[in-house]
């Protein structure tokens, strides 16, 4: 077998508009396509030993071992791997169940496109290729060492994964419908979209002042404000030599605590130090986070952690460091090994426990008791292994938030509200909460900011609390939005001009627009990134923008299938058409898949939002059959039958009815702008933009717009270099006329020359060029389209010929026009530059000369420069 390709889907996609986490791999069964598991000898037996767990999947049987009935009959190999790929991830600790195996299009027979969800990408990634190694060891009958792949996928885990507390913050945001955008490969996510966006790290909160992490951080500093506010603290010192230490034992006496003054979650903390050798280790070990150390007097107690979100008491945890308990038969060792047997601990965050490893404070604790991993621990003998309460080095946690008394819920918020921290855990040491801790002699130790959540959400016993809901509630009171306004544009034509259109009529309304197109990325009109933005990555910059509050977004077939979308839902989705292009490319061989793949985006429009859908087009109006949204139609011809269907009915719509773009309204008819007052629209001529014109009015209009901001906004939409790059650019010459558009299909071509018959010229010349990924017929048909169109062509070629030879690409164009006209004037020129400037000083007068581009910014330059010579070459003859 061979991987020909892996894909990690990471929003909406042709496979799920739901499951947004998918790994689409490619994958050639080479000669096993011949061989189902039916006849591969012992296969299913070996499949059996290596994964016994596959029973439990059920498959299209519907019952326990039905995926094994498969097996037992005959199913292929893509088939197993996509099985295997969801076992092992199962296996270690990533259960996730979402597959599927599909023949892939305009693929040679034998490969198969393998689908399977992930919960880290990372993860997937190892999967897909582990699940490929495994199922070829299966057939050849090899030995396999699973156990690597699953520690390996374990580690993995781990390492890219959110931790416990920020996950369960960002899952909260999921459960409402909060957008979430990962920042780094750590920490840091941000919640919402635009303007409305919030950050965390951890659980630090953008809302969380910089000046109380701070104070967090210093220890002292933290102390001497509790102090001053009579809340009661360890007496102690900070010290930075033995000599210090020593002065400050004198003082303080034993039993000690020594933390370091910058320190967290318990790094280079020694607790109950009682002995000077014990005391001179503990300050080399805080030492290690920073020359200055906290020398404090150990408060005999039970280690308590309370957490305080937005200055209210939340969740209480009493912590216990990892320990074994003695039975007078078993060594350390052995009982270490017997409390991770407990099903709940696991490797890392992957269970409510983590197992206990022993590392260098397990041998020193043991080293002074004079123990070692052998010792029989006498019957009822508790032994601490980790000198920390820490649930990360195999501590447990209690809860006893119910049990805590007012006093000290009390004491905890203002002990928040002194520090200033809205996310805030404190460390109390006492005999008991349920009584105030100033009666019991109790203590504050620390103050915590990022306190972790995992205690509260997942106690060893106890209720779990969900204390991720009151930082989304701090973050996100009642009322308030997270998100922005999206509104997105597919289809195969019009695309980019629909899209910057509205985005124009929104910025005159005032708001603050990121939008993406073919042509690049643009934040409040200003270009931030260049080329073509219309993928994931694109729509992501936009909508982390801090600046932004509406967002218009222009989708296209190669991010879709790349990685999915870049946003989970959105407003209102505009569809323009659906035409034959680029079809054979990433297993989409007909038009009816690549409208399937179109379809994703009104797919993603919430219940409450529009799909603004071109009606004239069938396969674009047939996506309205599968849509949880409200729908809106568009069409040139205001007789169209499934226009008055869809408004008798009540249903929003907009047609080209006597010059005017009409909105069609419960029976009403709201004329919005004569044609000839839209420039876009080059006075009705140009048909498709004044349908492009129709859906961005209706895709406003939805959005609560008013027809007479509507109505100012195309008229100020002037088609040139500067809204409309590349988009019917025209330039008027002395002697004759040059026009530069994108039209870079049969289908635009086709829409393009309705306008060009319009024009008025003594010669139609056309530049056109192919693309090498395209189908024979695809190249056949361009030649043939812009026969129809043009009286003279000049046949150029694109930088990068994706796979064909030049020659061929201009062979295919060329048959099409001599299909049409047989001794049509057809001139070949490979360089884009050259052909233009073949066109330009040759040009007859009166002619309009078409150049179709595919690398608008400079073609543009070059039309222009010719335009500054023309122009300064009239001045100096004046």
């Amino acid at each position: 077998m061979n991987i020909l390709d892996i894909r990690t889907m990471n929003g909406p996609n042709y496979w799920s508009v739901r499951r947004h986490k998918l790994i689409v791999m490619l994958l050639d069964l080479e000669e096993l396509e011949q061989r189902p598991t039916n006849l591969i000898p012992g296969f299913r037996e070996r499949l059996h030993a290596l994964m016994p767990s596959l029973y439990e999947h059920r498959c299209s049987e519907g019952c326990p071992g039905g995926f094994y009935m498969r097996v037992d009959e005959g199913t292929w190999m893509g088939h197993v791997v996509e099985h295997i790929a969801l076992e092992l991830q199962t296996l270690a600790g990533m259960d996730t169940g979402f597959g599927r195996t599909r023949e892939a299009g305009g693929y040679p027979k034998g490969v198969y496109h393998v689908v399977f969800s992930y919960l880290e990408a990372k993860a997937g990634q190892y999967t897909a290729k582990a699940a490929v190694r495994i199922a070829q060891a299966l057939v050849d009958g090899a030995a396999y060492n699973l156990e690597e792949d699953i520690q390996n996928l374990r580690e993995i885990r781990e390492d890219e994964r959110l931790g416990p507390s920020t996950g369960s913050i960002v899952e909260e945001a999921a459960r409402r419908k909060i957008p979430y955008i990962r920042l780094n490969n750590t920490s840091l996510v941000q919640l919402g979209y635009g303007c409305n966006q919030k950050r965390i790290r951890a659980t630090i909160a953008s809302t969380t002042s910089s000046i109380a992490v701070e104070l967090a951080c210093d220890k002292e500093e933290t102390k001497g404000l509790l102090e001053a506010a009579e809340i009661p603290v360890p007496r102690g010192r900070i010290v930075r030599s033995q000599e210090g230490l020593k002065e400050a034992i004198d003082r303080i006496g034993y039993p000690i605590v020594l933390k370091p003054v910058n320190g967290n979650h318990g790094k280079g903390a020694t607790t109950n130090v009682k002995t000077w050798e014990d005391a001179v280790v503990a300050l080399d070990a805080a030492q290690q986070y920073g020359r200055s150390v906290i020398c404090e007097k150990f408060i005999v107690g039970r280690d308590f952690r309370c957490l305080v979100i937005n200055y209210k008491f939340v969740a209480a945890a009493l912590r216990t460091p990892a320990a074994v308990t003695g039975d007078g038969k078993s060594s350390i060792r052995q009982l270490i090994d017997a409390v991770n047997a407990d099903p709940r601990r696991g490797y890392g965050h992957e269970k409510v426990l983590t197992s206990i490893k022993v590392d260098a404070f397990t041998e020193d604790i043991l080293a002074k008791k004079q123990y070692t991993l052998d010792t029989i621990l006498p019957q009822g003998e508790e032994l601490w292994l980790k000198p920390t309460a820490n649930l990360s080095t195999g501590g447990t946690a209690t809860d006893v938030t119910d049990i805590v008394h007012p006093s000290n819920v009390f004491l905890c918020e203002r002990i928040a509200r002194i520090i200033g921290l809205d996310i805030c855990g404190i460390d109390i040491m006492a005999p008991d909460l349920s009584v105030p801790i100033q009666e019991n002699g109790g203590a504050i130790l620390e103050v915590n900011a990022a306190p972790g959540f995992r205690m509260h959400l997942e106690p060893t016993e106890g209720l779990p609390r969900n204390v991720a809901e009151p930082v989304i509630d701090m973050l996100y009171p009642a009322g308030a939005s997270a998100r922005i306004p999206i509104i997105a544009v597919t289809g195969t034509n019009g695309k980019t001009t629909t899209t910057r259109l509205i985005a124009h009529i929104v910025k005159q309304m005032g708001h603050k627009v990121g939008y993406t197109t073919t042509d690049g990325v643009y934040i409040q009109n200003q270009l931030m990134v260049k080329g073509d933005c219309t993928g994931p990555v694109s729509a992501e910059f936009v909508l982390k923008d801090p600046t932004v509050d509406f967002a218009v977004l222009e989708t296209a077939r190669g991010g879709m299938l790349r990685a999915g979308l870049g946003f989970h839902s959105c407003d209102v989705a505009v569809v323009t058409n659906v035409a034959e292009d680029h079809l054979g490319l990433g297993g989409i061989d007909t038009i009816e898949k690549l409208a399937r793949l179109k379809s994703t985006v009104p797919m993603t429009v919430q219940h409450e939002g529009y799909a603004i859908l071109n009606a004239e087009d069938d396969l674009v109006f047939k996506m309205r059959e599968e849509l949880d949204c409200k729908v809106a139609l568009y069409a040139l011809d205001p007789t169209n039958k499934r226009i008055r269907e869809h408004t008798a009915k009540g249903g929003l719509a907009a047609v080209y009815e006597a010059g005017y773009i009409t909105i069609i309204k419960g029976g009403w008819r709201i004329r919005v702008e004569h044609v000839k007052n839209i420039p876009i629209t080059f006075g009705g001529i140009a048909e498709f933009n004044v349908a492009n014109t129709m859906a961005a009015v209706l895709a406003v209009y939805v959005r609560d717009f008013k027809i007479e901001d509507i109505k100012l906004a195309l008229q100020t939409f002037v088609p040139g270099a500067a809204l409309t790059p590349g988009r019917m650019n025209v330039f008027h010459f002395k002697n004759y006329t040059v026009m530069l558009d994108y039209a870079h299909n049969t289908h635009g071509i086709h829409a393009l020359g309705k306008m060009i018959t319009h024009v008025d010229a003594t010669c139609r010349v056309g530049i056109i060029a192919g693309v090498g990924d395209r189908r024979d017929e695809d190249l056949m048909s361009l030649g043939e389209e812009s026969a129809k169109i043009f009286d003279e062509i000049i046949i150029r070629q694109d930088k990068n010929t994706r796979g064909r030879t030049a020659d061929d690409i201009i062979d295919w164009i060329m048959k099409g026009i001599r299909q049409v006209k047989p001794e049509m004037k057809v001139l070949t020129i490979h360089k884009e530059r050259e052909a233009i400037d073949h066109a330009l000083k040759n040009a007859q007068k009166g002619s309009f000369i078409v150049i179709i581009s595919d690398v608008i910014p400079d073609a543009l330059e070059q039309v222009r420069q010719h335009k500054a010579e023309e122009d300064a070459a009239g001045v100096a003859v004046l």
